[in-house]
């Protein structure tokens, strides 16, 4: 049986593209805009010295740097074409702030438009499968709430969410499309992370499949739940289990001077997993010492207060107006994470979320850790940014807040490959059939 390929586009650090690797797929190349974003996926993914997973089959007339998906198109259109019939999985996860519930939602935001992009690959590439992951946000409809507003229903073009429009170019690429709302937390991932994830089969293949569309997610709830069993692991793993490896209390540490933050910091010296989750993370090759371990420097002032918070507000659930006005605090979303539930979605703010125990935010590695990057995966670039960069530069947690979790993509993946095997084998017992007709 032949190694399915796949491409990533807006691939970020690599977090789909490492959990589709891990399933057993191939990829041949990734794109992604961003040059730290890059940075990370190259030196983890596709260097000449990555030995954890799949090496990419990267073509030589694609140069492994940052690229642009317009100039991606522009540039490569005709290298594109050629590959048709060769890659089996195209995926992808468009950027997500014009439609997070987290962000501002802006309606005319340009990004909500680059999955019209992904599609010109899809057209140019045909694909046998084609795999989106964005948030619900998506099939929400923008501009609804603002027509009803001056009187009376939109109009239909402004009913139509972004969703229901790739959905339409889609099927007129000829693709048969479905879609589900799918949580990280039941493949495994301690965090719980609701997104949309959308499949595109060809019309051709899509045709063979025992069942049709419906044949899709129901292989990847079978593969989801032959993953918690291969990994021993279970659909409600706690933050405690992800992360108490890593608290410092009692714990050995050192002190480093990054030259380029300016100043020290302190890091824990790493002593070993303790569950089966830890464990599973530390596979297959565990690094003697991770990176992205750097602590905040939190002043006596800020530590005193999250301490406050984690002992007298309610764990796992955002802080209310009372609790906010009463510490002062002007953010919208500060959650201090429940020891014993999976915890809430992580973001790119490393501030939204405290630490359970320990009055501090979480490290990059503690982030990484309940996405479930594995710890021998390493961040690149800054750690964080701020002011008018925030929107211009991708960070070591910018980084993982918009990854998709690795295993979350490692059960998408195998069901993708488990279904690719059988559009190939009902296509061969077609050709067997139409052979012994024509005889």
């Amino acid at each position: 049986m032949r190694t399915h390929t796949f491409i990533d586009l807006f691939a970020g650090c690599g977090g789909l593209s490492l959990g589709l690797s891990m399933a057993g797929l191939k990829g041949r190349f990734a794109v992604e805009r961003d040059p730290m974003a890059f940075s990370t996926f190259q030196s983890n993914l596709s260097g000449d010295e990555c030995e954890q997973v799949h090496q990419f089959d990267w073509p030589e007339w694609l140069p492994k740097q940052a690229w642009d998906i317009e100039q991606l198109l522009v540039r490569h259109r005709g290298e594109l074409e050629s590959l048709r019939g060769e890659v089996d999985v195209l995926t992808g996860g468009p950027p997500c702030q014009g439609f997070s519930f987290a962000g501002r939602r802006k309606a005319d935001d340009p990004r909500n438009l680059l999955f019209e992009k992904y599609v010109e690959v899809v057209k140019a590439i045909q694909p046998r499968i084609i795999l989106l992951e964005n948030v619900p946000g998506m099939r929400v409809v923008h501009r609804a709430k603002e027509a009803r507003a001056e009187g009376g229903m939109p109009p239909a073009a402004l009913r139509d969410s972004y969703y229901d429009k790739l959905v339409e170019l889609l099927r007129a690429a000829n693709y048969s499309v479905d879609a589900r709302l799918l949580d990280a937390a039941t493949f495994g991932v301690p965090q719980r992370r609701t997104r949309l994830i959308v499949v595109g089969v060809r019309n051709d293949c899509a045709a063979v499949l025992q069942g049709g569309m419906s044949r899709v997610f129901e292989a990847i709830g079978t593969h989801r739940e032959m993953q918690l069993a291969d990994l021993n692991l279970n659909e409600r793993i706690s933050a405690s289990d992800a992360l108490s490896d890593l608290e410092t209390a009692g714990a050995s540490m050192f002190t480093y001077r990054d030259t380029a933050a300016r100043g020290t910091f302190s890091e824990l010296r790493y002593a070993g997993p303790s569950t089966d989750y830890q464990h599973a993370m530390r596979k297959p090759f565990p690094p003697p010492q991770m990176n992205s371990m750097r602590l905040a420097r939190h002043s006596q002032e800020i530590s005193a207060r999250f301490g406050q918070i984690i002992a007298e507000c309610t764990q796992g659930v955002r802080l209310n107006t009372n609790d906010r006005a009463r510490f002062g605090l002007r953010k919208n979303r500060i959650v201090p994470i429940h020891p014993d539930e999976p915890a809430p979605t992580i973001t790119t703010l490393p501030e939204d979320l405290l630490h359970y125990s320990e009055p501090r935010i979480l490290t990059v590695r503690e982030c990484a850790r309940l996405q479930s990057f594995p710890d021998w995966f390493q961040f690149q670039g800054k750690y964080t940014t701020g002011g008018v960069l925030r929107t211009k530069e991708c960070p070591r947690y910018t980084q993982v807040g918009n990854a998709v979790p690795p295993l979350m993509a490692r059960g998408l993946g195998k069901a993708l490959d488990c279904l690719l095997v059988e559009i190939e084998e009902a296509l061969e017992l077609n050709a067997r059939i139409d052979e012994v007709a024509v005889a």
